[in-house]
């Protein structure tokens, strides 16, 4: 047994290292499920006494030739990238939240303002671009004036924020307990809609009040400024 868990671990180490070595945070959906079927394998070689040794080894190393030969495919033809990998999708183009494109990237909001708090952007209200990417993680550009230099840069002093950016409104539904939360009234969020000329809460994707009470709101299927 361990003669065979040996074999395996140095037959992995050796064909990982021909395939190629990429960080964790950079592994798009095929590199991951390659990884851990490589582990598979390589568990089950060096702890199933009843299967062959020989016969793991030989689909360890196939399954590491067409890993290879996907890869090299990729390398040569943008549409084979796209079928294996998949392509990177704008969740937030101008300001406005595609949310068409969140359902195909299968990105919900709490998942969007998580990985934008990743980032330490609180305020959706900042971000002028977002890309989800084939690894899974958010490439944001902000606003021009989130990028230039800050307050604490010019030694202006900043108000004390009103509120903690919060999610009001989710797929056109009221969150009344983050209302709640911060003393709001369903009243005050209808006539904040209303001086934006929105008449119903269901017209609305995502609305959000920012620090100094204001709100961002993304109307559903709303197209970015051209």
């Amino acid at each position: 047994m361990l003669i065979r868990t040996t074999f395996a671990f140095f037959a992995i180490l050796l064909l990982a290292r021909i395939i190629g070595k990429k960080q964790i945070s950079q592994l798009t959906f095929f590199h991951y499920v390659t990884g851990i079927t490589f582990g598979s394998i390589a568990a089950n070689i060096s702890s199933e006494a009843e299967t062959p040794f020989f016969d793991g080894l030989i689909s360890l190393v196939w399954w590491a030739v067409l890993t290879l030969f996907v890869t090299f495919v990729t390398f040569k033809s943008k549409k084979a990238r796209v079928l294996f990998d998949d392509r990177p999708m704008i969740v937030i183009q101008s300001g406005v939240i595609l949310n068409d494109n969140l359902e195909k990237a299968r990105l919900h909001m709490d998942e969007l303002t998580m990985l934008l708090r990743e980032q330490s952007i609180f305020s959706l209200d900042e971000v002028l671009h977002a890309i989800f990417e084939t690894n899974g993680e958010l490439t944001v550009l902000k606003k021009a004036p989130m990028r230039s230099a800050t307050k604490e840069d010019v030694k202006i002093a900043s108000p004390a924020p009103q509120f903690m950016p919060t999610e009001l409104i989710s797929d056109g539904k009221i969150i009344v307990k983050n209302l709640n939360e911060l003393n709001l009234t369903e009243e005050w969020l209808l006539k904040k809609l209303s001086k934006k000329n929105i008449h119903s809460v269901k017209d609305v994707y995502y609305a959000q009040v920012l620090e100094n009470g204001s709100l961002y709101i993304s109307i559903k299927n709303a197209s970015p400024p051209s």
